[in-house]
């Protein structure tokens, strides 16, 4: 196992040691670590307190900067649905995992596969829903207000 693989799974020990899940990251660049992460769901009620995107954070604060292309994570655990799209948002180009969605869901642990699944439905076809409501005055849609604005620029 590569060493930020097993740093990664070391933080996800430590966490389930210390009352959370066992999941951990590592997010890498050029063979340096910019950022670690352990899921924090327990400390903080916060549902977006995932292993990935806590790394990703302090990556970003860290660097002044939301583009993180060129980084790799490891990660102890494959990333969830939220944790993914932080990902892709962020430009990180690979993600190395140990324990699989289905690994985690036969655990016990969070319901990624199912939420990839509805991820998957056409809208009107999930269980959250999506109902469309259109800013009617043009001159009041955030948008178009900061397309205008940018363009001003």
């Amino acid at each position: 196992m590569d060493q930020f693989m097993k740093k990664a799974v070391e933080l996800a020990k430590r966490n389930a040691d210390e009352g959370g899940t066992p999941f951990g990251a590592v997010l890498v660049r050029n063979g340096e670590i910019l950022a670690e992460g352990v899921n924090e769901l327990h400390k903080k009620f916060d549902v977006s307190g995932h292993a990935e995107l806590l790394a990703i954070r302090k990556a970003q604060e860290k660097l002044q900067t939301n583009d993180l292309s060129g980084s790799i994570m490891y990660a102890s655990g494959e990333p969830c649905p939220m944790c993914m799209t932080a990902i892709y948002y962020a430009g990180i180009d690979t993600v190395y995992y140990c324990g699989s969605i289905e690994d985690a869901k036969a655990a016990g642990l969070g319901t990624s596969v199912r939420i990839y699944k509805e991820l998957a439905k056409p809208r009107e076809e999930r269980s959250v829903k999506m109902i469309h409501m259109p800013v009617e005055d043009r001159e009041k849609d955030p948008i178009r207000y900061w397309q205008a604005k940018k363009g001003q620029s």
